[in-house]
């Protein structure tokens, strides 16, 4: 037997390719990091004092001071007593008459300069007021009336250990079952929170336009997250390349769909808080980065999908050509844009429930909700988002194709495996 009939390939690494394809994307890629890294730099924001907005202050115009408590004690009784907010020790002031009745809570403070007094909460039952119940761990706002007198109401429910349980849950379960690739993915998960937080939520406080912050924020995360995630490797580098360019797509397919459509953005109420409290920020501004930004984890899911796809398909059959390795990868990529189209329009769509309820009892014509600015923002979104998805796969297919099977590629001249194993 000669000694070519034991001749095997171990996919387990990356595949190696032409010198000269290798250095086109790692030149590539490293020029468009230092780019992203300059343009971090150039739109790093500078130190800033803005007021507190107003909805978010103290009554002595600060930033609002929370406690923590429980409700010791809840139910239903005459209303009115002059303790309401204020700080004792044992019981309240009995109420002046039997006007009216509602719910009374009292609440043990377990934290600040009051921990281990007393408040009492005196709620009527509505829309929108909480229903506490003896045990319910709470959130106070502490503030002082104009007498200096302090006083406390309700903020929220206290959520810290049941997110901190769902959250540890969640590590543990991807960290389990994904293990090492996991851990570096949650790692990027990290990073993206940091850059957003960071960098491109005070660079648009600090009037920086849109697009260039949103378009470094994005690049520092697909930097980050792929590599950590994927590895250090050209099948990695395949899928950044193409996802930095459909990011750019998206961009420039959110602007336009935004200014053909005149999209505002203030029919959501956060967005009218800003525009009134934020003059200097621009909402439609925010409306492009929070495009650009909610396309990229669908577009890094379909672009690595379709490099590995390529590369995959590239080791198992040396004999197979670009065109071949390219229409293969091409049918996984139509089954995963049709899965993502769905993913992407119902993610959008979840969240805009309530607004859609609201309109299915306005009694309005179905053209009225539709090209309002609430839905419309969705539809926008939703629909540049699938927009890039679609040209990402192609645009990442061709990429990967090309380095797993680079230019001046020789098929191999050894006998078809069947006719080997029939000699042997």
């Amino acid at each position: 037997m000669s000694e070519h009939h034991h001749h095997h390939h171990d996919h387990s690494g990356p595949i190696a390719i032409g010198d000269t394809a290798a250095r086109v994307v790692v030149g590539l890629l490293t020029v468009i990091g230092a780019v992203v890294l300059l343009g971090t730099v150039l739109l790093w924001p500078g130190k800033q004092h803005i007021d507190i907005p107003l909805p978010m202050q103290n009554a002595g115009g600060g930033a609002v001071q929370t406690e923590a408590g429980t409700v010791v004690m809840q139910d239903i009784g005459p209303c009115g007593s002059s303790s309401i907010g204020k700080v004792f020790v044992e019981k309240p002031e009995p109420p002046r008459n039997n006007a009216y009745t509602c719910q009374r809570s009292l609440i043990d403070i377990e934290s600040g300069p009051h921990k281990g007094n007393k408040t009492l909460f005196e709620i009527a039952p509505g829309p929108g007021q909480p229903d506490l119940h003896a045990g319910d761990e709470l959130r106070l706002v502490r503030q002082t009336d104009p007498s200096g007198t302090p006083m406390y109401s309700f903020e929220d429910y206290a959520r810290g250990l049941p997110l901190t349980l769902i959250a540890v849950v969640f590590v543990v379960v991807i960290v389990v079952v994904a293990r090492w690739r996991g851990l570096r993915a949650l790692l990027g998960l990290v990073f993206a929170f940091a850059v957003l937080v960071m960098f491109m939520l005070p660079a648009l406080l600090d009037g920086k336009p849109a697009i260039p912050v949103a378009l470094v924020a994005g690049s520092l995360i697909l930097y980050a997250v792929l590599y950590l995630a994927h590895g250090l490797n050209l099948r990695t580098s395949s899928a950044l390349l193409g996802t930095l360019t459909s990011m750019v797509v998206a961009a420039a397919l959110s602007w336009v769909a935004i200014k053909m459509t005149h999209l505002t953005g203030l029919s959501e109420e956060q967005n009218t808080n800003v525009a009134t409290y934020l003059e200097h920020v621009s909402i439609t501004g925010l409306l492009l980065a929070g495009f650009i930004i909610g396309s990229l984890g669908v577009l890094n899911d379909v672009t690595i999908t379709q490099a590995s796809a390529a590369f995959e398909l590239a080791a198992l059959d040396e004999s197979a050509s670009r065109r071949e390795i390219f229409t293969a990868a091409m049918r996984v990529g139509r089954d995963h844009i049709a899965s993502t189209v769905y993913t992407l329009v119902l993610a959008y769509a979840g969240g805009a429930l309530p607004l859609l309820l609201l309109f299915s009892v306005a009694g309005r014509s179905i053209r009225d909700v539709l090209t309002g600015d609430a839905v419309a923002i969705e539809i926008a979104r939703s629909s540049v988002g699938g927009i890039a998805l679609a040209l990402s796969v192609p645009l990442t297919t061709a990429i990967a194709v090309v380095l797993a099977r680079p230019f001046g590629h020789h098929k191999p001249t050894h006998p078809p495996r069947r006719a080997r194993h029939a000699r042997t």
